[in-house]
């Protein structure tokens, strides 16, 4: 990995610790529903709530093992954890958990030492970064799915518990606090862009993410209450996004198997935001997919409407459609003025969702192959 050389400050020492919390978080609310859920005899909602906690661990595992590996071969990695040590917290399932400890350790003992960062074998921001994108990968492949599965059980089911609030704002805030602090990391570590700047143009992309992730959140949750057969859909959605990915030939992974699953999970976060998944100009493919999930979006109550009789006269319903357009124009809006205004750019490259070096070489670590968001 290289290194920033920039300070690591007690506020990102206190940003790792609060990923930590709202991880943590996420997945105990999480379990703690399920088990709800069994105990009321939802066994069906019990089981889809445990498998989207299974599938996100059992993925960032895998990720997180392979990059200790591939740091350990690149002579990057400190070698504190040995080949069985690695396997076995990773079996574990508490991979995560032992990259945040190493990061918030390396933290604490550079504020308290008054030797140059420079001297550490492997920057902070570089591990910080990792753990951002096993983050990122967590929230769509788990967070996101919650938040569907328990919109849909609230509004087709008329199922409320105190318990799904608190999974629902728990993973709602893990989606915000994830993606941007993946943006402002992986801008941190690599010299040759510009960091995202703190205050309005953080917030301004906060809301850019949040007002298009939102909608999609509800209008998928309308298919599903039109039909379960439109998990199709999303199905065929998915797998044109993994297509595209294919297509793109990302060269994220040192192995095909993973760099296959890589695009699989690439093809899953599509379903909901847009990805920059070669660090390329990509105006017309940003513009194309927003064309279609505001459609998309717009269809679901519209679909509803028309197919299942009665539904208009839910509590639900207008608010609903009120707040999809709503939030459909402000996330547009917001994806306006961020690109148009607060963007960091440099003279050369660094264009719309994607980065150019101003001397372009053969992309060689991890950092460079990161999505762009």
């Amino acid at each position: 990995m290289t290194s920033t050389g920039s300070e690591f400050t007690v506020f990102r020492c206190l940003c790792t610790l609060l990923g930590l919390i709202f991880y943590v978080g996420d997945i105990v609310s999480d379990l703690l529903l399920s088990v709800q859920y069994f105990r009321s005899g939802h066994v069906t909602w019990a089981a889809l709530t445990l498998v989207f906690v299974l599938i996100a661990s059992v993925c960032i595992q895998i990720f997180s093992y392979a990059w200790f590996k591939d740091d350990e071969e690149n002579e990057e990695n400190d070698k504190d954890l040995s080949t069985w040590h690695l396997i076995g917290i990773h079996v574990l399932q508490i991979g995560i958990l032992t990259r945040y400890l190493q990061l918030l350790k390396k933290s604490f003992k550079s504020l308290c030492s008054s030797k140059s960062q420079e001297e550490e074998p492997l920057s902070r921001f570089a591990l910080a970064t990792d753990l951002s994108m096993l983050r990122m990968f967590e929230t769509f492949l788990e967070s996101v799915p919650q938040l569907i599965l328990q919109v849909y059980i609230i509004l087709e089911h008329n199922h409320r518990s105190n318990l799904q609030y608190i999974s629902m704002a728990v993973s709602f805030v893990n989606i915000a606090w994830t993606t941007v602090d993946y943006r402002r990391c992986l801008r941190r570590s690599l010299p040759h862009i510009n960091e995202m700047p703190s205050g309005i143009p953080t917030a301004v992309y906060l809301s850019y993410k949040i007002f298009t992730i939102t909608p999609r959140i509800l209008s998928l949750t309308l298919f599903i209450m039109l039909s379960t057969f439109s998990t199709l859909g999303m199905a065929l959605i998915w797998l044109v996004a993994t297509i595209w990915a294919f297509v793109e030939n990302t060269e994220f992974c040192t192995s095909r198997v993973l760099e296959h699953l890589y695009r699989a999970i690439v093809g899953v976060i599509l379903i909901f935001t847009f990805f920059n998944i070669k660090g390329e100009n990509t105006k017309v493919h940003m513009t194309l997919y927003y064309i279609f999930t505001v459609c998309h979006n717009l269809a679901a109550p519209i679909l509803l409407f028309l197919l299942k009789p009665g539904s208009e006269r839910a509590d639900y319903f207008l608010p609903i459609i009120f707040f999809i357009l709503l939030s459909n124009s402000l996330g547009l809006g917001f994806l306006g003025l961020y690109y148009s205004l607060l963007h960091p750019h440099k003279p050369v490259g660094d264009v719309v969702d994607g980065m150019e070096k101003l001397n372009p070489e053969p992309k060689t670590t991890r950092l460079d192959r990161f999505l762009q968001i």
